[in-house]
């Protein structure tokens, strides 16, 4: 089974409360892992943030 995920900047769920969960999880998952993100990612994901002032992010780096 082939499975393509799309970052931010290409997707993002419907709802306000799913896209703060999303993104919330997408940045815990980028900074455990130590991976980039490009200029359009960085841009949504900050545009969604923006109307998620309650979310945090909690992450624990990968050994």
């Amino acid at each position: 089974m082939k499975v393509c995920y799309k970052d931010p900047a290409e997707s993002m769920p419907p709802s306000e409360f799913a896209a703060c969960t999303y993104v919330t999880d997408w940045v815990a998952a980028k900074l455990r892992w130590s991976l980039t993100a490009d200029g359009a990612e960085k841009t949504k994901l900050k545009q969604v943030a923006a109307s998620c002032p309650n979310a945090k992010v909690t992450w624990k780096g990968a050994r």
